[in-house]
């Protein structure tokens, strides 16, 4: 797809290719010039002097492909990207919904069309065949068995194959496809190779290709089309809840639950939104899927805007899984995971999956890595059955309730040989130790490769305000002498946590 220019003088695009600039897309002034994609800008010129020419700006022009996809979307769920300026469109199944294949079709390019852009558009059986019709023929529609008889008078650039390839072809005297169809198939193999052979017989209708969809097809679709656009918070709500039930409705049917809902929202400008809400545990009602949408509606840094209105809202369940209907007895407390894991759903929604965590505990004595935390949603099964060390009762807690992120180290002024500080310095405030316990030693992970080969020795000290502090001498004390003096040489002290 181009955009189309004024007609009063030729314009092209160029991008750079092999050290040459080639033409990367052109108007249909250029056209009628001769002009094709892919020639040198030299010859170009040679041709037309008055051309205009434009550098491509190639990142702009995959975004504005990425955008169209998104606005194909409303047609069907799987839509792939066909570099640089084409889409595949897979409408099995969806053409009846739009009065048929021709319809559809004739919808797609008409709106196209009136958003500026030059169109070319076939319907085949298979992907390579379609592409191969747009190059030449635009608005063919080919039944089913038809895809050779439909090629055969194309040429052979057509099929879109490297420029090596059809120099080979029409040297051979191979100028249109039918030609190249009428040779025996090892002939061309060996000639040009497998590739090219598979991409022959797609074009035929003779085998097929499967495309690479942008987005994965969800496990269930419901969505609703609007004859007039609608603007109001009220009616979205509302279309929203309905949806909700129709969906719910399609998983009950098979035993199934939504992990990951998306609401789409097309706008009759083009513009389309999408809001993804995930799920601790399996959703089986309608109005928690509400509840979940309004949370994240509410919170949105960039509130949803209808523009001139959406003539399309959809909801889809991307991830699902199997439903297990469980019997629960007459304790309270069997339901208290439902309700955290929705307490969890709700803040998440708000304010997004990955700042609610949950913090399992791992299999190694470094205190900064004694625990790892998680998304709760995907974790809290798992966080509940956790084995933490049990702490014993009336006893102090042996780790502290905060743990910084990073060790802030500390000025010690005055401390018991060998043992723990009796007055530091911490964030400009002296503390005098008026109790201490410890030390705990502990040896860091030497062999890890980012291991260190300190030893810390850990104090529980106490100050005279009764304020607690968890702190640690990086190495021995007499590990290392000033060479000088020596003496031993002072290791450096840290803070790593505060008790409550």
């Amino acid at each position: 797809m181009q955009a189309k220019q004024g007609d009063d003088a030729p314009s092209v695009v160029v991008a750079k290719e092999n050290n040459a600039l080639k033409l990367y897309s052109l108007d249909d002034a250029a056209a009628r010039y001769g002009l094709d994609i892919g020639m040198p800008l030299a010859n170009a010129r040679a041709i037309c002097p008055q051309l205009i020419v434009f550098d491509a700006d190639e990142t702009a022009d995959a975004q504005l492909m990425n955008d169209i996809a998104d606005w194909c979307d409303r047609f069907t769920p799987l839509v792939a990207l066909d570099p640089p300026h084409g889409l595949y469109l897979d409408i099995t199944g969806c053409a009846h919904l739009f009065g048929g294949e021709a319809a559809l079709s004739k919808l797609v390019c008409d709106l196209l069309t009136t958003q500026k852009f030059t169109v070319s558009a076939a319907i085949a059986s298979t992907s390579i065949c379609a592409r191969t019709l747009t190059r030449h023929v635009h608005g063919r529609i080919v039944a089913d068995g038809e895809e050779a008889r439909a090629v055969a008078p194309l040429p052979v650039s057509a099929l879109g194959a490297s420029e090596a390839i059809t120099t080979g072809l029409r040297r051979a005297g191979l100028k249109t496809i039918g030609d190249v169809a009428s040779r025996a198939r090892y002939e061309i193999t060996a000639r040009f190779g497998a590739a090219f052979t598979a991409r022959l017989d797609q074009a035929l209708g003779q085998g097929d290709g499967p495309i690479n969809p942008r987005k994965p097809l969800p496990d269930y679709i419901v969505e609703k089309r609007f004859a007039e656009p609608v603007l109001t918070d009220t009616v979205i709500a509302a279309t929203l809840s309905k949806l909700a039930q129709m969906l719910v409705a399609a998983m009950a049917r098979d035993g199934k639950g939504a992990r990951q809902l998306t609401a789409c929202f097309f706008r009759t400008d083009g513009v389309v939104r999408g809001i993804v809400v995930d799920t601790g545990q399996a959703v089986t009602r309608t109005e928690i899927i509400d509840r979940l949408f309004r949370e994240r509606l509410e919170s949105l840094s960039d509130p949803l805007d209808p523009g001139f209105g959406f003539d399309l809202i959809r909801l889809s369940a991307s991830r699902t899984e199997i439903v297990v209907q469980q019997q629960h007895d007459l304790d309270a407390h069997v339901h208290d995971n439902d309700e955290l894991a929705a307490l969890i759903d709700r803040i998440a929604a708000r304010i997004g999956s990955h700042r609610v965590v949950v913090h399992l505990p791992q299999d190694t004595h470094i205190p900064e890595s004694a625990e790892l935390p998680v998304p709760a949603q995907q974790n809290l099964a798992a966080a509940s059955q956790a084995a933490w060390q049990p702490r014993i009762e009336a006893e102090p807690p042996l780790r502290p309730l905060r743990l910084f992120e990073r060790p802030e180290e500390i000025q010690v002024i005055a401390q018991v040989p060998d043992g723990p500080p009796a007055r530091f310095v911490w964030r400009r405030a002296s503390h005098a130790v008026v109790r201490a316990e410890g030390p705990e030693r502990i040896a860091m992970e030497w062999w890890r490769p980012d291991g260190k080969g300190l030893t810390r020795d850990y104090f529980r000290v106490e100050d005279e305000a009764g304020l607690r502090f968890w702190v640690y001498r990086d190495g021995l004390y007499d590990r290392e002498r000033d060479p000088q003096t020596n003496e031993p040489v002072q290791p450096a002290w840290f803070m790593h946590g505060l008790f409550a």
